[in-house]
């Protein structure tokens, strides 16, 4: 139960929309509602992705209630048209459930842009204000996917997108993004919103505790006494699963090593394929795991593997690395040296990275923190730190609560 001694709420009804159904935005829901507002916390039943506690229990606030959006089939990543369609789709039945709830203030997270425009033409159509969390940049990313096709189809289609997603930007009445890097992108897409704040992703720690390395989960799958890196979570166009392949073949003569894959979707089914060509034993792949046991999948970890692509450089933070901060385990990172996720494991030293396009150092790094108990042990005592320091809900919830008022007070237009 979050606390609810830190701060008055504003009385007011609330959905909060987060389209991924990740673990940070429901406990963000559940701190509104506990601290005097009423709260509907919204989220797709067709993405797949992990997933935070989304269903109500008896222990949670008076005030605060959680529930699905589905158009009924499960949502196409890679079919451009097919998704576009299934998203317009989404965006008509979050919609209506948004205007049935009769909401003062929506916050919406993870929309993609057909959703994300849908919804604010909606909310200012009744008067309600919009606040943009603006967790990725799609239209931007959406190079990487349309770098195949013609010219002027991918020209056309990039200015589309680009208007359909910033254009809810501009006139939202106040944006949240998840780093300042985000700010400038932004303003050079004509974005430059006088209600933009930065604050920086979390992950819930009271309900992801470390846990010992010896658990139920590693046990049942012969983890306990092997060394793991693992890599949990989404394996998109943007994360390199070439990397994980790389370290099952660094390590397959390494009797005691095991590579963890928690994911499911495109890389997931590309490392299936790897491991059967090649009988890849040591590298073990398992479905998304249920938000109650994932603590004890982290916790089998003893050095956790976060990926990011050259060309999603500041465009994209993986909140994994959030997830892997609370387990206290130490990360092995390929990311782009301007990323957020990054900056982060140097700064406070809770991992080693290098460049994702350096295949041979990240096998090297691997080898040097399987090796060093020391390191190893250091690291994770610096995520404790961290952790304890910067996932305070309520001091992150103030500030969310602080740019609720602020879009209240505004008209909902720049």
């Amino acid at each position: 139960m979050p606390s609810t001694g830190k701060s008055a709420g504003i009385g007011r009804r609330i959905v909060v929309h987060d389209y991924a159904g990740h673990t940070f935005q429901v406990q963000l829901s559940r701190w509104l509602a506990a601290t005097g507002d009423t709260v509907l916390h919204l989220y797709s039943r067709d993405v797949e992705t992990p997933r935070g506690r989304l269903e109500a229990t008896p222990d949670d606030p008076r005030g605060f209630d959680v529930a699905g959006v589905s158009i009924g089939r499960p949502l196409t990543k890679y079919a451009l048209v097919r998704r576009w369609l299934q998203e317009m789709d989404y965006g008509r039945r979050l919609a209506r459930r948004v205007l049935a709830y009769r909401p003062d203030i929506v916050l919406s997270a993870n929309a993609p842009p057909a959703v994300q425009a849908r919804l604010h033409r909606e909310m200012a159509a009744v008067g309600v204000p919009l606040v943009c969390w603006v967790q990725d940049l799609y239209a931007i990313g959406a190079r990487e996917l349309l770098k195949d096709k013609p010219l002027p189809l991918r020209w056309a289609a990039l200015r589309f997108l680009e208007y359909v997603e910033f254009a809810p930007m501009r006139r939202a009445a106040a944006l949240v993004v998840i780093t300042e890097d985000f700010l400038p992108i932004l303003a050079a897409k004509g974005v430059r919103h006088p209600r933009a704040t930065a604050i920086e992703n979390w992950a819930p720690k009271a309900e992801m505790p470390a846990q010992p390395k010896d658990n139920p989960w590693s046990r049942r799958h012969g983890l306990a006494d092997r060394f793991v890196f693992l890599c949990s979570g989404t394996l998109g166009m943007k994360h390199n699963p070439v990397h994980l392949a790389n370290l099952a073949r660094a390590f397959r003569d390494d009797p005691q090593v095991r590579v963890v894959v928690v994911s499911q979707g495109l890389g997931r089914c590309w490392l299936e394929t790897i491991k059967a060509t090649e009988g890849l034993d040591n590298l073990l792949l398992f479905d998304y795991q249920p938000f109650e046991t994932l603590p004890e999948v982290l916790a089998a970890a003893d050095v956790t593997v976060l990926l990011l692509e050259p060309f999603a450089g500041v465009l994209s933070v993986p909140s994994k690395v959030y997830s892997y901060a609370c387990a206290e385990r130490p990360v092995l990172a390929a990311v782009p040296p301007d990323n957020l996720a990054r900056r982060l494991v140097e700064r406070e030293e809770i991992g080693l990275c290098v460049d994702p396009t350096d295949e041979a150092g990240f096998v090297a790094t691997a080898r040097r923190l399987r090796a060093d108990v020391a390191l190893r042990a250091t690291q994770a005592a610096r995520q404790a730190a961290y952790t304890a320091r910067a996932f305070d809900i309520d001091r992150i919830g103030v500030r969310f609560r602080a740019v609720l008022e602020i879009a209240l007070g505004s008209d909902g237009n720049t």
